[in-house]
């Protein structure tokens, strides 16, 4: 008799175990639905929306007339995209300085000193600035005439005028507001290192930068992936201050993808061949993020 009555008991609690796994996958999805849809609608819907302009000519008012590849071969035979490509490339290459001297103040400000606080936060006063107030400060710093430059070097260096300067004068300006956002990042990742481990690593006998290497930045690895990948979309995507500072000038000599890209759009009312822009950038950046998360989840392994 008990053993009638046990089988229909343990069969039901499978049962209810499946009911209670389904009532919380679908919670789950109704959780994830509102942000999935706003996903779709804001990034996915105008990635795919970009690319089938792409493949058109449009000036935003009249129909749109199929052209299939002419803007991509148009792109590509322009002395400006490869300009623009080139300044790109100078712009994430120099960029890359942000994560580590981020890191070099974080582990300076990660102190427990009297008026730290203070000091934390004049170093994060850049980052607080608008792009707009940053290229409109350096812009001043920059001016040859009354220049806090001028002041230094004792004679005017016309950086935002020459040609062969002007990319880099808005690399360093670009640079004094993403510095203090790497250096935020590491100062979170610092409070999450785990004490023990470095205590049993000093006991060992590590110390200094054998201690900082081998101990200290390996659990600041997801810090660092972070920082690089939100560096480089960061430098693909430099536009504000390229607009305030230089216009893209002189001679297209500073100008990005992002700015080129803006510059046929709105000057020029050429929205295909801007969209055929859009998607290199896109692509560019997909390949790099791309490349360091699996480099990242290789080293995970």
């Amino acid at each position: 008799m008990s053993d009638t009555v046990a089988r229909p008991m343990g069969a039901a609690r499978p049962r209810r175990a499946s009911t209670s796994r389904r009532q919380q996958n679908r919670a789950a999805l109704y959780f994830l639905l509102p942000g999935g849809v706003l996903f779709t609608l804001c990034v996915i819907y105008p990635i795919f929306s970009s690319i089938a302009l792409s493949f058109y000519n449009w000036d935003g008012m009249t129909e749109k007339t199929f052209v299939g590849l002419a803007n991509y071969i148009e792109l590509f035979q322009t002395d400006t995209f490869y300009t623009a490509l080139k300044n790109n490339l100078l712009w994430l290459v120099l960029f890359q300085l942000a994560p580590p001297v981020g890191l070099m103040f974080a582990l300076y400000l990660n102190q427990t000193v009297r008026g730290i606080r203070i000091v934390k936060s004049l170093f994060f006063a850049p980052f607080v600035l608008s792009g707009v107030v940053v290229g409109l400060v350096f812009s001043w710093f920059y001016d040859p005439t009354f220049g806090l430059l001028r002041l230094i070097l004792g004679h005017g260096v016309p950086v935002i005028g020459d040609p062969k300067l002007v990319t880099y004068g808005i690399i360093f300006a670009a640079l004094w507001p993403q510095t203090p956002f790497c250096m935020v990042l590491y100062l979170t990742g610092l409070t999450s290192i785990n004490p023990e481990i470095v205590e049993a690593a000093r006991m060992e006998g590590a110390k200094g930068f054998k201690l900082f290497w081998h101990v200290i930045l390996p659990q600041l690895r997801p810090v660092t992936f972070m920082a690089i990948v939100l560096t480089v979309i960061g430098a693909l995507r430099s536009f504000d201050l390229i607009a305030v500072m230089s216009g893209g000038g002189p001679f297209d000599s500073s100008t990005v993808l992002a700015y080129y890209m803006y510059d046929q759009a709105i000057k020029y009312y050429r929205e295909g061949y801007s969209a055929s822009i859009a998607v290199v950038l896109f692509a560019i950046m997909l390949v790099y993020i791309v490349f360091h998360l699996r480099r990242m989840l290789r080293e995970e392994h």
